[in-house]
């Protein structure tokens, strides 16, 4: 049997759940529109889609602030080579469709 007081806990905790994931959804979207010019800058300059010596900047400075956030730094180094793989991926299809030397509108 629970206390009556659990069932209203969880509703307010996972209401803060839903507001936290669609904040998250908004900034992703918001890191994607960013990338997503990165993309044409590297391909109108004839730069490759890549550069892992910027990623492994990118992860170890995220292991540092999950870290001191208090959150796992190897779940967020995943996080963040999922997040990785998906704009190389984007910026891969850019570079094959925007001829180099091309200007952005």
């Amino acid at each position: 049997m629970t206390k009556p007081d659990v069932p209203a806990e969880l509703t307010t905790l996972r209401g803060s759940i839903d507001n936290i994931d669609a904040a998250l959804v908004h900034l992703l979207a918001e890191r994607f529109k960013c990338t997503q010019r990165v993309g044409m800058l590297k391909a109108e300059h004839g730069l490759p889609p890549a550069d892992p010596g910027r990623e492994e900047r990118q992860i170890q400075r995220l292991r540092t602030l999950a870290t001191s956030a208090g959150l796992d730094p190897v779940f967020a180094e995943k996080f963040l080579n999922f997040i990785i793989a998906e704009v190389i991926h984007h910026h891969e299809r850019i570079s094959e469709t925007k001829p180099l030397g091309s200007v952005s509108e």
